[in-house]
């Protein structure tokens, strides 16, 4: 029996030697699970190794890559042997890519990428001595997306609609498929069956990259007038996931109205006669199917939320009523404003005018307006107040307060909101001329032209007379608000007119003295006199030939003195004789009957010449 198993346990002893001596030839192959890069860029897929066998070892390795796509067809790109590399033809590789090898790494680098590189690379490393083992790497192909573009519906919305399309977001050219979800402000949307209905259209375009159109419909609420909606999309890019945001946008909804109101939106404040009045019915609805208008006393002023009414009067005060009728329910609402026209009528001033007064007596009068607000009253003259409230009472009235009165009716509360009137006071009373001025030089027969002012009421009659009582009938006339004023042209002379004032209260007189000069012929004028201020200068000269003179003198005495003037030399007389040879001969001359000598000026003694 031992003898029969000898044979198995050499057999078994063969196979665990042969498993030992296998185990310690394996190849190992080390590869990352996968590499993401962005199209059109480069990529490089790494396939570390060991073995005892290098690639240009004695054993020699074989190293192959493949590439096989998401449906799993597989095909060889690229075979390494020994010191020998080979790129297969007519793959979709060919031309783009390059292999770097070392004693255990090799590296695919793979230029341009395009989408249809995205798969699973391959890397088989065969030994003749040590098996093959091979290990893959999958290649992500990623393309950003354009920015979104959202669009929304042009028509309202009702609330009373079915599930309506509030708008589209549409995204291109992007890779993977990027994601599109809808935010009602920032609240994402779901499917919801009768509520929320979101559907998309996917396009894979000639190029490979996907567009979407995702569309957005809703069953619109009244809470839904004020709601942005927009989309978010989501995409991949190498080793992250990023995420755009498209613009917003707000759907017109239509929803009826549950309540009104009706104001004036013009003028501010009271409202006064001869105002354009603006009233605006606003309701808490928006909605097609409501019809609006504006009624004052059973008639329809306006199918329109405005109505304007212009140069309003009193009659149009009262109430106005703002009715809204659902044309789709037939539901009405309303709503009323109370308007006040406020008014200020003429001023009345009474006891009417013009008002005659006799001088120093009294003046009573008063001036009203009818008003629906408080009034002030004002009275003025010549533009300047003399008395507030209704009533104007002056006492000992004089011929200063003769004249225009106006009386002022104003509301305080009203800007602008005023009447008035006028009153002529007339001052009964004796004329009063005005004292007359002193008259410039006449000339004798020139005319002069004298004036005459008369205060009084009635007007006075005024007349010229010169003092033999001779009446000047040339004179002119004319009523003032005071009076009457008279001009008169006469030749001048020594005279005196006299301009006298009367009505039925008395008479006034004053006299005019008029002096006349007579013009005598002209003379030969007398020759001009110095001006004064040649006489001056004539002085200043006169004072200064004097000063020479003084100093002149000065000068000849002082040489008098030195003898330098009048031959005073002593006793010698000096001869000069000019000789051949320039020089000066000197002759001296003693004659006793020349020795007499006279007594000099300065009780010298002077030779007979000098006498």
């Amino acid at each position: 029996m031992a003898v029969r198993d000898v044979p198995s346990l050499l057999l078994l002893g063969l196979l665990a030697l042969l498993h030992t001596w296998g185990a310690s030839a394996k190849v190992e192959v080390n590869m990352v699970e996968k590499v993401e890069v962005y199209l059109g860029e480069t990529a490089e897929i790494n396939c570390s190794f060991t073995s005892d066998d290098g690639i240009s070892g004695s054993g020699g390795l074989l190293i192959k890559w493949f590439h096989e796509t998401s449906s799993g067809k597989r095909q060889k790109i690229y075979h390494q042997e020994s010191l020998q590399n080979n790129e297969e033809k007519n793959t979709p590789f060919t031309g783009r890519i390059k292999v770097n090898s070392t004693s255990q790494d090799v590296v695919m680098i793979i230029s341009n990428v395009q989408l249809s590189d995205e798969g699973e690379f391959i890397c088989e490393v065969r030994s003749v001595t040590e098996g093959s083992k091979n290990g893959s790497t999958k290649l992500r192909v990623f393309k950003k997306p354009d920015q979104p573009t959202i669009e929304g519906v042009e028509n309202g919305i009702s609330i009373n609609d079915p599930i309506s399309k509030i708008g589209t977001c549409e995204v291109k050219n992007g890779y993977p498929k990027p994601n599109v979800t809808w935010y009602r402000e920032n609240t994402p949307l779901r499917n919801i069956p009768d509520g929320v209905q979101i559907a998309q259209e996917v396009t894979s375009e000639s190029s490979g990259l996907f567009s979407i159109k995702s569309y957005l419909s809703i069953k619109v609420k009244k809470e839904d007038k004020d709601a942005h909606f927009y989309c978010e999309v989501q995409y991949n890019i190498p080793g992250a996931e990023k995420m755009y945001e498209s613009q917003r946008i707000q759907p017109t909804v239509y929803y009826p109205s549950t309540a009104a109101t009706i104001s004036v939106k013009s003028p501010n404040g009271h409202i006064k006669e001869g105002d354009t009045v603006e009233l605006h019915c606003i309701t808490d609805g928006n909605s097609e199917s409501e019809e609006i208008q504006i009624i004052h006393k059973g008639v329809k002023l306006t199918d329109d939320a405005t109505a304007v009414l212009e140069r309003v009067t009193r009659l149009q005060d009262g109430v106005y009523e703002c009715k809204i009728m659902n044309m789709y329910t037939f539901e009405e609402i309303s709503a009323n404003i109370d308007l006040r026209v406020n008014y200020l009528d003429e001023a009345v001033i009474e006891p009417k005018g013009p008002l005659e007064v006799v001088q120093k007596n009294e003046l009573n009068t008063s001036c009203n307006a009818l008003s629906s607000l408080h009034t002030e009253t004002t009275w003025l003259k010549d533009g300047k107040e003399v008395s507030r409230g209704h009533f104007l009472n002056l006492a000992n009235v004089t011929y200063e307060d003769a004249g225009t009165y106006v009386c002022v009716v104003t509301v305080p509360s009203v800007k602008g909101m005023q009447t008035n009137s006028s009153l002529q006071v007339h001052i009964q009373g004796p004329p009063q001329n005005s004292i007359p001025t002193e008259n410039d030089i006449n000339y004798k027969d020139e005319d002069v032209e004298l004036s005459c002012y008369a205060r009084g009421y009635p007007s006075p009659n005024i007349t010229w007379t010169t003092s033999d009582d001779k009446v000047l009938g040339s004179a002119t006339y004319t009523e003032t608000n005071d009076g009457a004023k008279s001009v008169v042209k006469v030749k001048a002379s020594d005279m005196t007119i006299f301009c006298k004032s009367q009505n039925g209260y008395g008479t006034h007189s004053v006299e005019y003295n008029i002096k006349a000069v007579i013009i005598k012929p002209e003379t030969a004028k007398p020759p001009e006199k110095v001006k004064k201020g040649n006489n001056g200068v004539i002085i200043a000269v006169i004072i200064i030939c004097i000063l020479l003179l003084a100093i002149l003198g000065s000068v000849l005495y002082f040489l008098y003195k030195k003898g330098k003037i009048c031959n005073r030399s002593g006793k010698q007389d000096f001869t000069k004789e000019k000789s051949g040879k320039d020089k000066i001969v000197v002759e001296m001359k003693s004659d006793k009957s020349e020795e007499a000598i006279l007594l000099g000026v300065n009780g010298e003694k002077q030779l007979p010449s000098d006498q």
